[in-house]
């Protein structure tokens, strides 16, 4: 399966500054974590140190995104990361439905379980 994410350009706005001081890569992610078993999650936009075995860099019109490739049927083939006006809250959507309407982007270090 073949995934593509496109930036609006408020995303890009509120992203740059924040990816170039950093240093470190976006990561969507398909967290699990406190959602009863490994099939119900949640996407969320990480920023982390580096990639993981799994994960697939994919390119966008932005930055290139990590993706674990065994989440990839979680996510649709063509989705839009977006910014909540007025606030630092992305949200990620594609033609038919919005995955996460509130995907606040989280700093997550080396050592973090994930």
């Amino acid at each position: 399966m073949s995934v593509s994410i496109t930036f609006t350009d408020a995303a890009k706005r509120a992203l740059a500054s924040i990816v170039a001081q950093s240093e470190r890569q976006l990561k969507l992610a398909f967290d699990t974590d406190g959602c009863g078993c490994l099939v119900d999650g949640v996407p969320v936009l990480w920023l982390v140190d580096k990639a993981d075995d799994d994960d697939l860099a994919v390119e966008t019109n932005f930055v290139p995104v990590l993706v674990e490739r065994s989440r990839l049927i979680f996510f649709d083939e063509a989705m839009t990361i977006d910014v909540k006006p007025g606030t630092t809250v992305f949200q990620l959507k594609s033609l038919g439905q919005t995955l996460n309407g509130h995907m606040p982007l989280v700093e997550v270090k080396s050592g973090d379980e994930r």
